[in-house]
């Protein structure tokens, strides 16, 4: 199991001081969303390897357009030394298709991993949405990445052991929202702990707060990677 530190400050500036506080761990991927990205651009992707290249670069920007689209995008961003993305399993089977299929033109192409359902969903909005049940959905979408040829799902704990009993270990989940000790949730309503990371046999997790806003951010990591 990999922990990726996601990086949701407020400025480049934070993001860079936090990630100058690990910079002696070769452990730990990065996690880039779209606020980051949209403020500071491919640039704040050098700065984290000029940092430290041994960084991994979790590209997370959830890509849902139409698949020329999404083709075109990942193009891009494989050309951004990046080492994993994400798009979202309903854009669909020739979407997703397309994505893999433009991304074989590349020697090292990143890991990409389909969003199933946002854990800020909880069981009555997301079928507000859907219209069908959280799980059972969620197993859909992971059947057919799979099919597809994605690398993995992005789910909750609660679906990862589901989706790994189902579609077999090689198939990676990433499981956001992880509190790792037990603290607050905040705005998201399936989260985790550690151990619940563990039993759930997730391959990556993902931890923001828990980390940026303790008080020593590198202690929490050094614990969190003691604990993995």
């Amino acid at each position: 199991m990999k922990l990726c530190i996601a990086l949701d400050l407020p400025s480049k500036k934070e993001n860079l001081a936090l990630l100058g506080s690990l910079k002696f761990n070769e452990q730990v991927w990065v996690k880039v969303g779209l606020r980051s990205f949209i403020r500071d651009g491919a640039e704040f992707l050098t700065e984290i390897k000029a940092l430290n290249p041994q960084f991994k670069i979790f590209l997370d920007l959830k890509l849902y357009d139409i698949p020329n689209t999404m083709g075109d995008s990942v193009e891009s961003i494989a050309t951004l030394n990046v080492d994993m993305l994400t798009i979202h399993a309903s854009s669909g089977r020739e979407a997703m298709l397309e994505v893999m299929a433009r991304l074989k033109a590349f020697s090292n192409p990143p890991l990409v991993m389909a969003v199933t359902a946002l854990t800020s969903f909880d069981e009555n909005s997301f079928f507000e949405v859907y219209h069908t049940g959280l799980e059972t959905q969620v197993l859909e979408f992971a059947k057919m990445a799979k099919e597809c040829g994605v690398n993995g799902v992005v789910c909750s704990c609660a679906e990862s052991l589901v989706v790994k009993t189902q579609l077999g270990d090689e198939f990676l989940t990433l499981t956001p929202a992880i509190r790792p000790f037990g603290e607050s949730s905040g705005d998201q309503k399936r989260v985790a702990t550690l151990q619940d990371a563990k039993d759930a046999r997730s391959d990556f997790i993902v931890v923001g707060r828990p980390i940026y806003k303790a008080e020593n951010p590198r202690k929490v990591v050094e614990t969190i990677l003691e604990n993995l």
